[in-house]
């Protein structure tokens, strides 16, 4: 079988489109959510996507196959909320680590099942970290900008135990992604790195992606995209990009600037455009993939798909429109100071 890294020199590599936008296709009640096992769970769950990975594996199952059906190398496990932090929202942080093990094992078996089926298109599974409802770079509190809610040691100990879950349930790739807090992401990486030194298991690669959250082109945390690749470029990532906040027109300037200044390769799944007044997404399929297609024209990315809001169909038009496209060739970068 060839390998990831050997796919991404030969093509521009698909990866999938949202989970969330998909699950609400399903229109699940509480009761669904529940489960047999979690009929009597004190607290609603109710929006717990993550833990349908328990409850109802089969709806999760159908909506990865729907994404290796429309085209997607990468397909993203259902753990963007499965750390023990996120999932104290709900009281289930027990459940944490075995949320990740069952997430990654749905998405193998599917990704198997379409290897076999066309052993020249391997798929792959990459488990998504995302990235908590907590921040390490600002206060919660207005009043006390000192403050911080969670440690730094408390985040990478829910990331260690989030790797440790999807290693073990076989995923290929760990995705830290939706970043809006690069000191969060530090200690993602950290968590990895410590993971693989302690066990000896071999290094998985790395995909970062960020989120410009407005036209400052700055993260959440207040960086640049050129200081947010600075600060994460020593875990040497098979590749850094962007996801989420925006949509593909929005983000074309700032994929375009890290595609020249990135010695690894680019990654980009927008939204379908930006929500409408009800929080929905409205761009076309054939819209999304247009844009995308602009930018694998200009050499910008080896990575595309899509976040919130798109679908297999928008993954379908976006993998056709790219099909014929060379991805964007590693540059020479010469080391400098930065």
């Amino acid at each position: 079988m060839k390998s990831l890294q050997q796919c991404a020199t030969e093509r521009i590599l698909i990866i999938d489109g949202a989970m969330g936008t998909m699950i609400q296709r399903y229109k699940l009640e509480e009761s669904d959510y529940r489960g047999e096992r979690f009929k009597d769970h004190h607290s609603d769950v109710k929006g717990n996507n993550d833990l349908l990975n328990l409850t109802q594996p089969a709806i999760i199952e159908a909506i990865h196959k729907a994404y290796l059906d429309a085209g997607a190398d990468i397909i993203e496990t259902n753990t963007f909320s499965s750390t023990s932090i996120a999932m104290a929202d709900y009281d289930m942080q027990h459940l944490a680590y075995e949320l990740n093990v069952a997430a990654a094992r749905i998405a193998k078996k599917a990704a198997a099942e379409y290897t076999a089926k066309n052993p020249d298109k391997p798929r792959f599974v990459a488990g998504a970290i995302g990235p908590l409802n907590k921040t390490l770079s600002l206060s919660p509190d207005v009043n006390n900008p000192g403050f911080r809610s969670v440690t730094f040691d408390e985040v990478a100990t829910a990331y260690t135990e989030q790797i440790k879950g999807l290693v073990e349930g076989g995923a290929d790739i760990l995705l830290i992604e939706t970043i809006f807090d690069t000191l969060n992401c530090k200690a993602a990486i950290y968590a990895i790195k410590q993971y693989f030194r302690e066990t000896g298991k071999p290094e998985l690669p790395i995909m970062i992606s960020g989120t410009i959250t407005d036209a400052s082109g700055r993260t959440l945390s207040g960086q640049t995209l050129e200081a947010f690749y600075i600060s994460v470029m020593h875990a040497h990532p098979f590749s850094v990009g962007l996801n989420c906040a925006l949509g593909g027109q929005q983000m074309r300037p700032h994929v375009e600037e890290l595609s020249h200044i990135a010695a690894c390769y680019v990654s980009c799944y927008p939204n379908a455009g930006l929500p409408n007044a009800f929080g929905e997404y409205d761009e076309q399929p054939e819209d999304t993939a247009c844009i995308i297609e602009d930018f694998a024209k200009e050499g910008f990315v080896n990575i595309v798909g899509g976040c919130c809001g798109t679908t297999p169909d928008h993954i379908r038009h976006i993998a056709e429109h790219v099909k014929t496209i060379k991805p964007r060739p590693l540059p020479r970068l010469e080391p400098t100071l930065a």
